[in-house]
């Protein structure tokens, strides 16, 4: 059988102002396995006008990050996304039909 998931490595780094590395804790770094490609769904954000190239790249990571940990966690007991389940589905969907529109 096929392994249809993809592993991530994110990693966030502050950008200083001042040009100067950073002290002590400088990097933010996970992984995270999920069934989508998400280059691909970026390659498709690509013509979701209104956002600029970095907005695009947050909103695929940041709905990929938050509606996979919703999905891993939605049998647990005391599911903390229960009150967000349906309306990130809507969002989803509202997300999906106006990148198919354009």
């Amino acid at each position: 059988m096929a392994n249809n998931s993809h592993r991530y490595r994110i990693t966030v780094t502050p950008v200083e102002d001042d040009g100067l590395p950073c002290q002590s804790r400088c990097t933010i770094e996970f992984e995270h396995t999920c069934h989508d490609d998400w280059m691909r769904i970026l390659e498709s954000m690509q013509r979701q006008r209104g956002f600029s190239g970095d907005e695009r790249a947050a909103l695929t990571v940041g709905t990929k990050l938050l509606s996979g940990l919703m999905l891993a966690h939605r049998k647990d007991a005391d599911d903390l996304f229960a009150p967000l389940r349906p309306h990130m589905g809507e969002f989803i969907k509202e997300l999906k039909q106006r990148n198919s529109a354009v």
